[in-house]
């Protein structure tokens, strides 16, 4: 299963690093305030550059204006990303850590979790859906009801597994969106989205919209 996904990801990893330049300054998540009413953690995907990467760093802006009036920050969960897909399950336990110590000193703060590719197996893995791309420490249970919504793109668990959050998580599944484009074999191509879009495109074709918008009803 792993090898498989590998030869998936390495086209797509390194589609990201030709658009993305690895040599790049990775860009800093905007904090609107030391505690937002919102707080999106986002795990980037295999390959790119230590930030939100390709789809968090427009997904945080479309959750700002899908959220007028309310503060909305954003932070990258801090991992490998890579190429053999081991470093998802230490990408959970660092977005379940970073999400607690937030929770802590943020009573008020609301959390919404998601990640592309790889990250969306940290995501995965965070919110307690098992698979075969490794293990991680899990979102604390008095914490579930603080995360308004998960958000995935081009998820492995569809490609690998044929399986989605929604389905296997009664927690998370019902404020949980995955979006799968026709022709992204990563998470099976099946699709949530048109033919001709594929696994590098989630951040510039209306994907992050309508991320924001089911956040923004899951949050109201």
């Amino acid at each position: 299963m792993r090898t498989r996904l590998q030869r998936l990801t390495a086209v797509a990893g390194l589609a990201i690093c030709a658009a993305t330049g690895i040599g790049a300054v990775p860009a800093t998540a905007a904090e609107v305030s030391a505690c937002p009413d919102v707080d999106l953690i986002f795990a980037r995907g295999t390959f790119e550059i230590p930030g939100l990467g390709i789809v968090g760093k427009p997904l945080l802006p479309a959750l700002q204006r899908a959220l007028p009036g309310k503060s909305v920050s954003a932070h990258a969960v801090e991992y490998a990303a890579s190429f053999d897909q081991s470093s998802a399950g230490p990408g959970a336990t660092e977005m379940t850590r970073q999400l607690t110590r937030r929770a802590a000193g943020c009573p008020g703060t609301k959390f919404v979790l998601g990640g592309l590719s790889q990250g969306a197996s940290v995501t995965d893995i965070a919110v307690g859906v098992k698979s075969g791309l490794g293990s991680g420490e899990v979102v604390p249970d008095d914490l579930a009801d603080r995360v308004v919504a998960v958000v995935a793109f081009g998820n492995p668990l569809g490609g690998l597994y044929r399986r989605t959050i929604k389905e296997s998580s009664p927690t998370y599944g019902p404020k949980a969106l995955e979006l799968c484009n026709v022709g992204d074999p990563v998470c099976g191509g099946q699709g949530t989205r048109g033919p001709g879009l594929g696994h590098l495109s989630y951040g510039m074709d209306g994907s992050v919209d309508i991320a924001a918008k089911f956040v923004a009803q899951h949050y109201n």
